[in-house]
């Protein structure tokens, strides 16, 4: 029964590949079929362009559709996880920060030593996912937070070097953004003999697969050694997905959705769903470039298919998340209390690295002979103030924001990064600057508040089916997060003039920031955190329970509609004025907490306080660590932040 839904399969990919060949050709089929079978019969344009072209991208396009979908679900049941994926484990990121280096700094090794270059960083950060999640605990949530962690901290990385070699950064984005295009069987070639170990999996996983669905102890008893089974299938699953990687880019989604299409269409047994999934995949990115190249041909410009995959493979992660979550979906990840009562030592102590960062931003610059203590002049006052108001004014700001959302979420992982809330003003910015013709014409809070407001609203209508439950809440975050970062990939991909201004704004730098903005950005904060503290109570009775709140005679939908447009503000003003900056939302709330700030107030205050030291000091670093040159605040504090997570994580396992 299972070889006809094969056979079928096969034959809609036939189909596809027809149709997809006619979307960007003149040629009739009789001849597409007879250059297919002799392509030394080409002699017009529009031949050699078929050969050399259309060809070669529709078998690439099969190749790393079969091989994605095969490593989706080799790894999702391995980790018995449907959320699983290149992803969502990291391995995408880790691939791509290393490809970034070897382009960069060791070009001689990009063509024998890419793949291999690719596995090492995509088996560095699942090793991280590892070290956070656990390998018992490879299930539901917390792998799909501790990936979405992973990929901020590698893609900041990854985004600072582009910035010190602006030279590279058009090529690398467009093969950022997962680009299928092809110019002659090279990359084919060089690919298909590297996805051979596909081979080796459908023959030696499915007896694996099928013992460890017993559980460890289980299949301990079998006769099967876990760990070493475990750990070499996802080696070569690994290996199949730096090899894609390499030749095309990344692309998202097609890992993820395929294993879970198998199921849905009838595959039960491990083989089935690895053959399935295989076919599946080759389908679906088949029909997502298919539809990248009509785009490109209708709007006239280059829309990579990873950006296509992202479109449609977002919503189904959406769609998915709507279904009832298993116990072990709904699992967050364990992070310590920390004190029952507010720290007054503790509190001081930040108080005095905030000061101290004030003085160091203001005296501490690096002149001629390295690093001096300098009264600054009026000139250089004029620069340093506006960047050192700012950068306190976004840490209060991002600070603020994760208190309010982690409160009504009633989830210490939600933070404006996560759910999306940052992308959606980012993008708004972005798009709105493409529209106009210059992006930094559309950098104004009223553009990045409508941006952060749509994510937001969608986020309550989603929320809305699931009761707000708290995973489907971050989840379908994730998920828009996911869709719109590869929609600002596909604009940095183009090459415009305001590629370069765009990338430095994306790393959350304030170099470009004057006194009327930072002025006005220190009145905003100010006002709404005003307005928050005058809001402390519902955020109170909402922490306790919307029916508690409900029953003291608060209207739970209003009081979440208001304070969610507060948050929304927040992130307008930051972004639009200083880029996206990740990880101040998520760490500085939870710092708070750590400190013993239980009640809101407290919170409030220790949070923001936390969040302007973070800022400062990340600002600070950046401007004289690799003097001339500087680092974004933003790009250091994705570093301190994960790495403070990474901590906590490494530190609750051993608690």
């Amino acid at each position: 029964m299972r070889i006809q839904h094969y056979l079928g399969y096969l034959a809609l990919i036939v189909l596809l590949s027809v149709l997809s060949l006619q979307i960007d050709t003149d040629l009739p089929f009789s001849a597409q079929w007879q250059l297919a079978l002799d392509p030394d019969v080409a002699s017009e344009f529009s031949d050699v362009f078929f050969v050399q072209a259309q060809l070669p991208r529709l078998c690439i396009t099969l190749l790393v559709g079969a091989m994605l979908g095969l490593t989706g679900s080799l790894m999702q049941q391995l980790t018995q996880n449907n959320l699983t994926s290149p992803l969502t484990l990291g391995t995408s990121s880790g691939a791509w920060l290393v490809l970034v280096i070897v382009n960069i700094w060791f070009v001689d090794w990009v063509a024998d030593y890419s793949a291999l270059a690719a596995m090492v960083g995509a088996l560095v950060a699942f090793g991280l996912i590892v070290s956070i999640a656990g390998v018992r605990n490879m299930t539901g949530l917390p792998l799909v937070v501790s990936g979405m962690v992973i990929n901020i901290l590698l893609g900041s990385v990854a985004t600072a070097i582009i910035i010190l070699n602006a030279q590279f950064a058009q090529n690398i984005f467009m093969w950022g953004a997962g680009n299928l295009t092809q110019y002659s069987w090279e990359w084919f070639e060089w690919l298909l003999p590297r996805t051979a170990v596909a081979v080796i999996i459908i023959a030696v996983a499915p007896r694996i697969l099928t013992v460890l669905k017993l559980g460890q102890e289980g299949a301990t008893a079998r006769g099967l050694s876990v760990m070493p089974a475990f750990g070499g299938l996802m080696l070569l699953g690994i290996w199949l997905v730096s090899a894609s990687i390499t030749a095309v880019g990344i692309i998202s989604f097609i890992g993820l959705l395929t294993p879970n299409i198998a199921r849905a269409m009838g595959a039960r047994t491990p083989r089935d769903e690895l053959i399935s999934s295989l076919l599946l995949g080759a389908v679906l990115l088949l029909i997502t470039d298919s539809a990248a190249i009509f785009l490109s041909l209708w709007l006239e410009e280059t829309i990579p298919s990873g950006v296509a995959a992202a479109a449609i493979g977002a919503p189904a992660l959406i769609w998915f998340t709507r279904k009832k979550l298993t116990a072990t979906d709904q699992l967050n990840l364990s992070m310590s209390q920390g004190k029952t009562h507010l720290s007054k030592l503790a509190v001081w102590g930040f108080v005095a690295m905030a000061v101290i960062g004030v003085f160091a931003y203001a005296f501490i610059t690096h002149g001629a002979n390295g690093i001096q203590f300098a009264v600054p002049g009026e000139f250089q006052w004029q620069l340093r103030w506006p960047r050192m108001v700012t950068a306190l004014s976004v840490g209060i700001a991002l600070s603020i924001a994760g208190i309010i959302l982690q409160r009504i979420v009633y989830n210490p992982l939600a933070s404006p990064d996560i759910l999306g809330v940052s992308s959606g003003a980012t993008f708004a910015i972005i798009i709105t600057g493409v529209m106009v013709g210059s992006v930094l014409a559309a950098f104004n809070w009223g553009i990045a508040f409508l941006g952060s407001m749509i994510v937001l609203m969608l986020l309550l209508v989603i929320g809305k089916r699931s009761h707000f439950n708290p995973s489907n809440f971050v989840l379908s975050g994730i998920a828009l997060t996911a869709l719109l970062e590869a929609l600002v990939q596909f604009a940095l991909a183009q090459g415009s003039g305001d590629s370069y201004e765009i990338l430095l704004w994306l790393t959350g730098s304030t170099y470009r920031v004057t006194g009327t903005t930072a002025l006005f950005l220190l009145l905003a904060v100010l006002l709404l955190l005003v307005g928050v503290f005058a809001m402390s109570r519902w955020l109170t009775l909402i922490s306790i329970g919307r029916a508690f709140s409900n029953a003291r005679g608060l209207n739970p939908s209003s009081a979440n509609t208001i304070m969610l447009t507060v948050v929304a503000l927040l992130c307008a003003f930051s972004t639009a004025t200083v880029g996206p900056i990740s990880f101040v939302g998520l760490v500085a709330p939870h710092m708070a907490m750590m400190l013993g700030a239980r009640r809101i107030k407290e919170q409030l205050v220790v949070g923001s306080l936390v969040g302007a030291t973070l800022m400062i000091w990340a600002d600070w670093v950046g401007q004289i660590a690799i003097y001339p040159s500087q680092i974004a605040a933003g790009t250091l504090v994705a570093i301190i932040g994960s790495t403070y997570f990474l901590f906590l994580m490494l530190k609750s396992k051993f608690n």
